[in-house]
Order: C-alpha cells, then structure tokens, then sequence
C-alpha cells in the first residue's frame, strides 16, 4: 500500500483521497503547481516526517469519502462550482484584504513586523488573477463546454503556466507575512487580515489544483 502511494503524484493523491489536499498543507507540499511530483519526490523535503505524513495518507485512504468526488463530476458542473466558489469569492477576498494590508501598513509603519510592501503586492495579485480568470470565462471555459478537445491544449497551457505564476506569488506572500503568523501583540485587524490571507492561499491552492489535475486532463 505505501509503495503505491509513494509511485503516484501529488495531483493525484489530492485528486483520489479526501482530506489530502489538508494533510498536504499541513507539510507544506506544493499539491497544485507542484502536482506533478511522486509522493517519493516530495518526501526528500527536508524536515519532513516520512513516517508520519505516510501513515497520515494511509489512514486517510482506508476512511469513506465524505468530500465531493470531482473526478466523477461532470464538466459543466465542475466548471460551475470554480465559478462560483473560486472565480467570484477570490474577488471578494481581495478587495478586503486589501483594505486591511492598507490598514495595517499606515498604523503600524514604524514596528519591525510591519509587512511593508503588501498592499501594493496584492494589487499586483488581484490583477493577475483577475486577468486570468478572465481568459478562462470568456476564452477556455466556453471551449471545454463546447467539447474543444485538443483544441483548448494552447489555453491550457498558458493557464498552467499562470498557475506556477500564481504559486511563486503565494510563496512570496508568505515571505511578506511571516507565513501569515501575526506578531504577538498584533491588534484585531492584523490578526484578521493574516486569517484572511490564509484562506485565500488554501482557497487558490485548491482552485488550482481542480483545474491541473482534473478538469484540464479531460482535454
């Protein structure tokens, strides 16, 4: 059993096994952009407990699904819940948590915590996001629907590449923020502008990991 979790890829455990996705990023391992490593691959990660994140995963593996099976959705209502639970909430994230970092940066200028530079950062985010979930409302999405095929592999490809995009942003996030973990002492608006920030990380991560590892396979 250990030996067929190991051969398989990120993106696939994610994909078969419910509550994956959380064990994953409980150890920190790249499940979206880096989906296509071997569970082998993303065990060489320094500091990571093989033993423990494998007997995690087993467990896990032998329990009755109680998530939503994606693979088994269809296309059209796959593409509805990114629509509507990604495309549209990643919009509403923004506009607070940008309204927070703003916040925090004008009060807290001079501490030594204060992450200076976010609120420019995540401007620079929601465009590039917003961006690109335009292309895929109005350019890919439509194509799948319409059963493209080997057509939509150019899209595809540029939304892949957006994604890795979008993971280098994350990582540069969490530099910014201390991994989300406020200062002690930090004041209310600090400590919800940091929850907030983890929810969108958890959210994009796993918006891009339904779209690497399930939808975009289909074509």
């Amino acid at each position: 059993m250990r030996e067929q979790l190991l051969q398989q890829t990120l993106g696939q455990l994610a994909s078969q096994i419910p509550g994956a996705t959380r064990l994953f990023r409980e150890h920190q391992l790249d499940f979206c952009c880096g989906g296509q490593h071997t569970l082998e691959q993303a065990c060489q990660q320094p500091g990571l407990n093989r033993e423990q994140l494998l007997e995690a995963l087993q467990a896990l593996s032998q329990q009755p699904g109680s998530d939503q099976d994606w693979q088994a959705t269809a296309t059209p209502a796959l593409i509805d819940h990114l629509l509507t639970r990604y495309h549209a909430r990643h919009r509403q994230q923004f506009e607070e948590l940008i309204r927070l970092a703003s916040r925090v940066e004008q009060v807290h200028a001079a501490s030594g915590d204060c992450p200076h530079g976010l609120t420019d950062f995540l401007h620079e985010m929601r465009e590039a996001l917003e961006s690109h979930m335009m292309k895929e409302e109005q350019i890919l999405f439509p194509m799948l629907l319409q059963g493209a095929g080997r057509m939509a592999g150019g899209p595809i490809s540029v939304m892949r590449f957006e994604h890795d995009q979008h993971g280098d942003a994350l990582a540069e996030l969490s530099t910014l923020t201390n991994d989300m973990q406020p200062p002690a002492g930090a004041c209310n608006t600090w400590r919800a502008l940091y929850r907030g920030l983890d929810e969108l990380r958890n959210d994009l991560l796993q918006h891009i990991h339904l779209e690497n590892d399930i939808l975009f396979l289909r074509s």
